[in-house]
């Protein structure tokens, strides 16, 4: 999920100037900060993300689309042996085992 704004940050071709909070004290509201947007946006500057100083950078929230493409892109860590063996486990030891 975190690599979703990585990534929206590496391919973007324009970013915006947007209020946020500062690095340096997060109470602090700032007005010049960058985060990556589409060409057509308002206020849209073309740059990439190597021009963004990191002191500036807004990183993108994770949005519930993102976390939607995350999910359906995981592969499963387990497989249906590993489940076989649990299952057996459990049957042979009980849950507490």
């Amino acid at each position: 999920m975190l690599l979703c704004s990585l990534r929206k940050v590496q391919t973007a071709t324009h970013f915006r100037k947007v209020r946020g909070p500062s690095r340096d004290n997060p109470d602090r509201i700032i007005d010049d900060l960058l985060t990556p947007c589409s060409p057509g946006a308002p206020g849209a500057i073309e740059m990439s993300w190597m021009d963004v100083p990191g002191d500036k950078l807004l990183e993108p929230i994770v949005s519930m689309s993102d976390m939607l493409m995350a999910i359906s892109n995981s592969k499963p860590t387990v497989n249906e042996e590993d489940l076989k063996r649990l299952q057996k486990f459990t049957e042979d030891f009980g849950v507490e085992g």
